[in-house]
């Protein structure tokens, strides 16, 4: 069975869940500009060091350069990037973690928008920066995730 082109109708969505079930993974592909993909395979090494890559390209197909606003695109399984999400690698590879964990909430039918899911994406971004920043040799790497750990731990004590 291959996956669906589109993960759109009921059809769709569950024959994606089911092949992702059996262990199916996307050959993970980044399309843009040269820059925007030196930047883009940084953030996958960072996933890889922190062992998050295999879950991305389990519900990510695809990491494309756009102009627009950064988005998942939950019905081809895509991430619409700008340049600037992916300026920095360390909070590019987290933002493409929460990506994940809103895709692999729409395949499993769980309210994947709106406040509470919101919330579990960010506290899968906050987990993959604590992971990254044990796992990591990198000072520098290190310390950009423990800047952008106290940056979420300030922006959660203002609600």
């Amino acid at each position: 069975m291959k996956f669906p082109k589109k993960v759109y109708t009921a059809k769709e969505v569950k024959r994606a869940k089911k092949l992702i079930d059996k262990g199916y993974k996307h050959k993970l592909e980044v399309e843009g500009s040269p820059e925007f993909k030196k930047k883009v395979n940084q953030a996958l090494y960072l996933l890889r060091t922190a062992n998050y890559y295999e879950l991305v390209r389990t519900f990510i197909r695809k990491i494309t350069e756009i102009d627009g606003l950064t988005q998942l695109r939950e019905t081809e399984a895509i991430i619409w990037a700008n340049k600037f999400a992916v300026e920095n690698p360390v909070d590019a590879a987290s933002l493409f973690v929460q990506k994940t964990n809103h895709m692999k909430e729409y395949l499993e039918g769980k309210e994947y928008y709106g406040g509470q899911a919101e919330k579990r994406s960010v506290e899968k971004r906050i987990e993959f920066l604590e992971k990254l920043e044990k796992e990591s040799e990198d000072t520098n790497v290190k310390d950009e995730c423990k800047r952008l750990l106290q940056m979420w731990e300030e922006a959660s004590l203002a609600y």
